[in-house]
């Protein structure tokens, strides 16, 4: 500019203000990539400075590591797969006990004795061993669950759809499952016909998701054996503390299904013979409204072709049976006991019914969904199936259904109806 600092006329301004007579230096070229004074724009008043602006966000960095890679995610994911399938399969056959479809009804079969317990207990093992199969998978993925754009391709787009409906249903399936085994109720839903519906988009995802990754399961599911896969190592000491886990949980939460396990059931909910009389009780006489029961005015009716009552001296002094059965809940806890009492398949023929007919009972209490049950002809007409007025060589407490109580081979829990009031031959 022209004048010096004090408004002299007469040459440049120097570095310090002072008139100079010499020829200033020529300007500095602007460095590559910067922005001279001259080009960059005024800074609007009351903004921060540039030095105190905030930066960029950098990308963020990708996710790599020798336990976050395809490999371990496809050894983690078949495992996880192979619970899934058995708790789905034995989850289809306790539905079908527990709420059977008009057509099957007739057809379901009263063998083998412990089939419910068997298949109920297999389906609560597989779901809480694919709980931490589930976590450790979820783990090698993350955050690829999160990767942007969220579809690419079509392709890409039907993965991402699996996915998310996949990881959203497994989370809820086995929370559900998992408060259903502590009996623990904290939404205003049923839970038998949401766990069932679940399951299905549970399992419809899972299919979907295995087809799209393929080719990618494909190309991992062996182990690298050129030497290659350096993280080898490493991989195999995750999945063998993964595996030790969920044996680890399995081991002290069967025991509730499978006796042999019950001295290391730590961390089950209950254990089935500590109860009185030796069996579990999931619904008490109170709060079934049923403490009144009186055994003097009490009856047993029999409605058939030729109807008749009972008194409970009389139902004693008929011919009386014991089998040793278990008792199975959805909850996952069985055990086996005695029970004595009369075979139903002589009532029935009493009331002039082939053995083999289909039979409704009610039972004395007032309220709840398991009040009145309905029963197969391959049930009635099996001779283990009772009327049971005896457990364990005692009388019948109130809380296991006195004065009478059915009991019958592979049958769920919430089907043995206590507190038999009335039986019905339908057809």
């Amino acid at each position: 500019m022209n004048g010096n600092a004090n408004g002299n006329p007469g040459g440049e301004a120097n570095a310090h203000g002072e008139a100079s007579g010499e020829r200033a230096p020529a300007e500095r070229e602007p460095a590559a990539g910067s922005i001279s004074a001259a080009s960059r724009p005024a800074r609007p008043e009351g903004a921060a400075p540039a030095l105190v602006r905030r930066a960029p966000v950098p990308p963020l960095p990708r996710f790599r590591g020798p336990l976050h890679d395809a490999r371990t995610a496809t050894a983690v994911g078949r495992w996880l797969g192979l619970a899934m399938a058995v708790c789905f399969l034995t989850g289809l056959v306790s539905h079908e006990l527990q709420s059977p479809q008009g057509w099957l009804a007739p057809h379901l079969p009263s063998r083998p004795v412990s089939g419910y317990r068997l298949t109920q207990g297999l389906h609560v093992a597989s779901g809480i061993a694919a709980i931490p199969l589930l976590l450790v998978k979820l783990w090698t993925v993350y955050p690829r669950l999160f990767a942007w754009p969220p579809a690419r391709s079509v392709r890409h787009a039907l993965e991402r759809l699996s996915i998310g409906a996949l990881v959203g249903s497994a989370l809820l399936e086995l929370f559900l499952g998992l408060v259903n085994i502590a009996q623990w109720y904290p939404w205003p839903f049923p839970f038998v016909p949401v766990h069932w519906a679940l399951a299905w988009v549970l399992i419809g995802s899972l299919l979907l998701h295995v087809a799209v990754k393929a080719p990618d399961i494909a190309r991992h599911w062996r182990r690298d054996r050129t030497g290659a896969d350096a993280q080898a190592a490493e991989r195999r000491s995750l999945l063998r503390g993964v595996g030790a886990a969920v044996g680890t949980l399995t081991l002290v939460t069967a025991g509730q299904s499978f006796g042999p396990l019950r001295p290391l059931t730590l961390l089950a909910p209950r254990r089935p013979d500590g109860r009185a009389q030796g069996v579990p009780v999931n619904r008490t006489a109170a709060e079934a409204g049923v403490l009144d029961v009186a055994a003097e005015s009490w009856r047993l009716h029999v409605a058939g072709p030729r109807p008749f009552e009972l008194s409970l001296a009389e139902l004693r002094a008929l011919p009386q049976y014991t089998a040793r059965l278990p008792i199975a809940c959805v909850e996952g806890w069985s055990v086996s006991a005695e029970w004595t009492g009369v075979r139903l398949r002589d009532l029935v023929e009493r009331a002039g019914a082939p053995a083999a007919s289909f039979l409704r009972v009610v039972s004395l209490q007032r309220h709840g969904g398991y009040r009145v049950m309905e029963m197969g002809p391959h049930y009635a007409s099996d001779p283990a199936t009772l009327l049971a007025l005896r457990l364990n060589g005692a009388e019948l407490s109130p809380d296991h259904g006195y004065p009478a109580r059915i009991i019958a081979p592979n049958r769920p829990g919430v089907w043995q109806t206590k507190w038999v009031a009335r039986i019905e031959v339908l057809r």
